[in-house]
């Protein structure tokens, strides 16, 4: 069992509701992890303060913030509860190599990670929904990349410059500590209590921010600039409450932030930057975080491992494995009908689940599932740089080489870097690209 499995039945475990192979199961990852158990305290603390305070909430003269959190801590609860059953068949872990799975789980951490270092109604102000963004030094969040309906979902919890980052797409699940200051990365495996470091210096550590931190820059920006404006965005109902909205452009991105219509605390927060939407929701500032959470030191009975992780550097070679092993082991030789952030991390799993059944040694697929996170290292960096690229490859087959899959122009450079169906490149001059 995993957290993720575990957290889903945590409030059937409390109130007795599971089958004996369930408990069983819980009550063993209860006694393995620290961190589910210091949820299951904390479910039942709220479960406590639920019912103690039954009287209290039908008080007219409760303050509206108190009223407010334990409203959204009791929703968020009961939501919980309703997915007991659903748990049952939630999928178990396929990928059997950590090692590879180490690999593939870096490659989606460092791609959402890239890139966001720049930005260019009612009593609520825009000055009231900025201070927790500017002064809050614990943010707890869940964030998705692209669709919400289809994107992956993540958790964080950022406290200072370090985030742990809880990760879970299709049938993989995977903690990362990362230190932004010190450009490095901790990654976890649950499921096999492994470990690994993971290199980050260089000119990734320059573009890595976190996502709060992105929209502190934003604001920041604009707080004491009149010239560059705010847009009030009106009212709309978010979780059952009304909150109002603010939009903030920059030269190449947007970013909308939605908070609560009483209180003024943000609930979302939409980022679109070039070409990649995020979406940061269930937002809590200055929560009580225990810091052994961002700890960088592997946590008690985790075996660190002894192979080399490295995303100091990422090049166009990268990029085209990426497309060869996902064209390759998943799609039948067809190129995908589409290539963003969201369709990349999404197909990651299935793409390490490949590489895991390789005839080759772990060291080699250590090293295809760094080329698959390098590559999409390459491709994120593209659009915050203000790379301009394009992808036409619906429809191409592996080893059509008259057919032009992705081009893109490097900074300074005067012809496009063209690849074709057989994955080969060429300068083409800019009157010469694919129509």
């Amino acid at each position: 069992m995993n957290c993720a499995e575990c957290k889903e039945l945590l409030v059937g475990y409390m109130e007795g509701l599971l089958d004996e192979t369930e408990k069983r199961s819980v009550a063993q990852h209860l006694k393995d992890c620290a961190v589910c158990r210091a949820e299951l305290k904390e479910t039942s603390n709220l479960r406590s303060r639920l019912v103690n305070n039954g009287k209290t909430l039908a008080q007219a003269n409760l303050e509206d913030v108190v009223l407010e959190r334990i409203i959204r801590e009791q929703n968020v609860r009961l939501k919980a509860a309703s997915k007991i059953g659903a748990s049952l068949n939630i999928r178990r872990i396929i990928m059997k190599g950590p090692i590879t799975k180490m690999a593939a789980a870096a490659a989606i951490i460092i791609a959402v990670l890239i890139g966001i270092n720049q930005l260019g109604s009612g009593t609520v102000t825009f000055a009231d929904v900025i201070k927790p963004i500017l002064n809050a030094r614990t943010v707890v969040l869940d964030f998705i990349v692209g669709s919400e309906e289809t994107g992956p979902v993540m958790h964080d919890i950022i406290v200072g410059s370090k985030i742990r980052r809880t990760i879970t797409i299709s049938n993989m699940e995977t903690i990362m500590i990362i230190d932004l200051d010190n450009a490095k990365m901790l990654t976890l495996d649950p499921p096999s209590k492994s470990a690994a470091y993971i290199d980050i210096k260089g000119p990734l550590q320059e573009q890595t921010k976190n996502l709060m931190e992105f929209v502190r820059n934003a604001v920041i920006r604009v707080k004491d600039k009149p010239d560059i404006p705010v847009q009030e965005l009106g009212q709309r109902e978010i979780n059952g409450k009304k909150a109002v909205g603010f939009l903030v452009r920059g030269h190449n991105e947007e970013v909308t932030i939605w908070a609560n219509a009483k209180t003024a605390e943000p609930v979302r927060i939409e980022l679109l930057y070039g070409q990649t939407r995020y979406i940061l929701r269930n937002i809590e500032f200055d929560v009580r975080v225990d810091e052994s959470l961002v700890s960088m030191e592997p946590p008690a009975g985790y075996t660190l491992s002894d192979k080399q992780f490295d995303m100091t550097q990422f090049t166009e070679q990268d990029f085209i494995t990426m497309l060869r092993l996902w064209v390759e082991h998943l799609l039948n030789g067809n190129f995908p009908e589409s290539l963003s952030l969201e369709d990349l991390m999404n197909q990651t799993p299935q793409i390490g689940e490949q590489i895991d059944k390789l005839n080759m040694s772990d060291q080699e697929k250590v090293q295809l599932g760094m080329a698959l996170g390098r590559g999409f290292v390459f491709f994120q960096q593209m659009g915050p740089s203000g790379v301009d690229w394009h992808y036409a490859g619906s429809g191409v087959k592996l080893g059509e080489a008259d057919k032009a899959v992705f081009w893109y122009r490097p900074k300074g450079s005067p012809t496009y870097h063209v690849i074709y169906g057989d994955l080969s490149v060429k300068d083409v001059a800019p009157g010469d690209l694919p129509k």
